[in-house]
């Protein structure tokens, strides 16, 4: 089969012939029909891979804090093999994908042979013909929605948490600060949640794409001032809450989130960016801050994501999994418009 994997030692991308993943326990086969290119976040991924190691170092100070561990436990020559060894390794690109389900392995609940699935997860929902997805990181597909709009389920579900975390309620303000698919996602959310919606972003294109996917407001965060425009759209009160989707290593987001927050409000970071946050304004408004983790409870859990160990719903009632159903749920009933944020569409070859 093709799949898209880069080269970590050269930075080069390819088309790869690989072999076609075979049936395990609690694990389905499925036959891509789309996958999702997040421009942001694979980018950064890509460009990552083609920095010198220097650069990656830098990058990932947590790595080379694990690298000087494992030095100190296993010596010095073992671990230069290890991260040799890596550096030799191909990684998969994509994590967001939508096919039909092919195989079904020992174990798997409540999905069949010929069923539509949206997939998520770094190493399984790959740029690839064929995955093998952990069935709790598969989705079945509602009557109506396509295969190129289901392949947006994981970053909807990334979103979908972020909003769950803010607990807007309804008629209340929320600032969205960062309009890339995330924060384009985010703004419709919102809107389905009956909020009223001010979109933020350096990106004047993007600005004037969350106005037309229902924003009630929207500025450029550079060239006018942005928290002025925010309280004045707020009635001098300040955003309810505040969701950060942008992308970027600079702190400014956080910054502008305390800034146009009210006193006692919430700040949910859902994008990467920098976290140094300015204590005076968070301590003055007395500011919630909470860092969302991606597609909802179970993620980075190996029991819920890799052995099929679901959190049971009267207790967890929003998962990775149910997140995804979730998503799909609002592309079915038409609140939530994906084709718009479809800028190309690419074939592997």
């Amino acid at each position: 089969m093709k799949q898209i994997l880069q080269n970590r030692k050269t930075g080069e991308v390819e088309v790869a012939d690989v072999p076609a993943p075979t049936s395990q326990r609690g694990r389905v086969i499925v036959r891509t029909r789309a996958s999702l290119i997040s421009a942001g976040t694979e980018r950064a991924a890509v460009d990552l891979n083609r920095k010198s190691l220097l650069g990656r170092a830098l990058e990932q100070p947590e790595l080379v804090k694990k690298a000087l561990v494992r030095a100190r436990e296993e010596g010095l020559l073992s671990t230069v093999g290890v991260v040799r060894a890596k550096l030799e390794e191909s990684v998969a690109l994509g994590y967001s994908a939508a096919g039909v389900v092919s195989e079904v392995g020992e174990g798997v609940r409540d999905i069949r042979v010929g069923d539509g699935v949206a997939c998520a997860g770094v190493g399984y929902a790959s740029h690839a013909e064929v995955l093998s997805v952990p069935q709790n990181l598969c989705a079945r597909i509602p009557e109506g929605v396509t295969f190129n709009d289901a392949a947006y389920a994981t970053l909807g579900a990334i979103a979908l948490q972020g909003v769950r975390l803010a607990q807007p309620t309804l008629g209340e303000s929320v600032l969205v600060v960062g309009l890339g698919l995330l924060g384009q996602l985010t703004v419709q959310l919102l809107k389905a949640n009956g909020c009223r919606v001010f979109g933020v972003d350096l990106d004047a294109s993007r600005v004037e794409l969350a106005r037309s996917l229902g924003a009630d407001g929207a500025c450029a965060a550079e060239g006018a001032d942005a928290a002025g425009k925010i309280l004045e759209w707020t009635r001098g009160r300040g955003a309810d809450a505040v969701l950060v989707t942008a992308a970027t290593t600079s702190s400014r987001p956080v910054e502008l989130a305390g800034e146009a927050s009210r006193a006692k409000g919430r700040v949910v970071v859902v994008g990467q960016v920098g976290m140094e946050v300015p204590r005076d304004v968070y301590f003055k408004r007395e500011l919630q801050l909470t860092v969302s983790m991606s597609y909802g409870p179970g993620r980075y859990d190996p029991e819920y994501e890799e052995r099929g160990h679901d959190y049971p719903l009267a207790h967890v009632r929003w998962t990775e999994g149910r997140n995804l159903e979730a998503f799909l749920e609002l592309l079915a009933s038409g609140s939530v418009n994906v084709e718009r944020l479809t800028t190309h569409r690419f074939p592997v070859e």
